[in-house]
């Protein structure tokens, strides 16, 4: 993974609750900010799909597929 060296002012406050929330410093805090706005992304893309895609395997396939 290439990765950027980016400087970003948020304010103290933000910053200070995000790093209690997640028990990590900075760099992980945002780290996993920024991951979490990729992924909302991606589910509100998968919401849109609801009721439009039919599936048709039941558990005891989808576990036969692990194996």
């Amino acid at each position: 993974m290439r990765a950027r060296k980016i400087t970003v002012e948020v304010p103290d406050d933000l910053l200070r609750r995000a790093q209690d929330a997640t028990q990590q410093g900075v760099t992980e805090t945002v780290r996993r900010g920024l991951e979490r706005v990729a992924a909302d992304r991606a589910y509100a893309e998968l919401r849109k799909l609801r009721g439009k895609v039919a599936f048709v395997a039941d558990w005891k396939t989808l576990r036969a597929m692990d194996e």
